[in-house]
């Protein structure tokens, strides 16, 4: 079990925000509430892409700390999708080779359709 933390800087207000994901609920959550995050920033899979928490960069910093593995919002973006597909994040070093396996499968599909 992994919690991760996304490369993005995305400019809200005086702050900037990357994402916060992880392989479960139980395990994102438990990360938010050890880096002090409100359980209220919580965003679901019904309210967005994959369940994550969005975390200013001193949050990001504090979630490296406690144990967080630093990836790019490409990785991230692409572990959501691969939840949304098999049920599981799996890992950020393979995730690509999953993408491009996936669009393969994919256009197959639609070229037999």
């Amino acid at each position: 079990m992994a919690c991760y933390v996304d490369d993005m800087r995305a400019p809200y207000g005086r702050m900037v925000m990357c994402h916060m994901l992880a392989d479960t609920d139980e395990e994102l959550h438990a990360m938010a509430d050890r880096i002090g995050v409100a359980r209220r920033w919580w965003q679901g899979p019904d309210k967005s892409s994959g369940s994550h928490y969005d975390i200013c960069l001193s949050m990001r910093a504090k979630a490296v700390e406690a144990g967080a593995i630093e990836i790019t919002l490409l990785q991230a973006s692409y572990m959501n999708l691969r939840r949304k597909v098999t049920g599981e994040l799996g890992s950020p070093k393979d995730v690509l080779a999953w993408r491009d396996a996936f669009r393969e499968k994919t256009k197959r599909t639609a070229i037999s359709s």
